[in-house]
């Protein structure tokens, strides 16, 4: 993963799952980057604990790319790259 700050890339879309608890999480980041074109960048706000460590993994897991992951405030800014091979 890069440590490039995640305002360095401009996402195509935008998900504030901030408040959303694992696994629901993971459930909408995976169904909205089937919704996205390959390469598309999706950046999602996540809180503290369990969803910034298991959601970044899951969609590298499924073959994304995870370009960046800050702490932005009280929650995570993380931009993930949907997978070419689609």
């Amino acid at each position: 993963m890069s440590e490039t700050p995640s305002n360095f890339y401009t996402p195509d879309e935008e998900l504030d799952l901030r408040g959303v608890i694992c696994p629901y999480n993971f459930v909408k980041t995976k169904i909205k980057l089937e919704s996205m074109a390959a390469g598309q960048l999706l950046l999602v706000h996540l809180d503290d604990g369990d969803p910034i460590r298991n959601v970044p993994r899951s969609v590298s897991d499924d073959g994304h790319d995870v370009l960046s992951q800050e702490r932005a405030e009280q929650s995570y800014r993380v931009m993930i790259r949907k997978r070419l091979d689609e």
